[in-house]
């Protein structure tokens, strides 16, 4: 069986597979919050810098990160942690490909 690709494809098997990775029980009705929207961001990496050398900063400057070229991006929905992936070019415009998903309940867990 071939695993769903597009957001479209997994609405369906994710939505199915919700309640059973989060423990809930089919009385349980997300529909009244599956369209809220939610911000997505990729983190490439990150670092500390002093107001100093932030001022110094002008085109061309080079700031190093912490993470090592080829190490996944996390991917963050409203600040939480939801996956790691690798990013790809679709199209002409960059995209990223999950190549490790936290699990809903691992999420859920985090949020207490």
């Amino acid at each position: 069986m071939n695993e769903p690709t597009t957001l479209e494809e997994m609405e369906g098997a994710n939505e199915a597979n919700l309640h059973k990775s989060m423990g809930l029980g089919a009385e349980v009705n997300l529909d009244v919050i599956l369209d809220v929207p939610v911000t997505m961001a990729m983190e490439v990496g990150r670092t500390k810098i002093s107001i100093r050398n932030l001022l110094q900063l002008n085109q061309g400057s080079v700031v190093e990160l912490d993470r090592a070229a080829g190490e996944p991006l996390d991917v963050f929905v409203n600040g939480t942690l939801v996956a790691h992936g690798e990013v790809v070019v679709i199209n002409e415009k960059f995209g990223i490909r999950l190549t490790d998903v936290i699990s809903p309940a691992e999420r859920v867990r985090k949020l207490r």
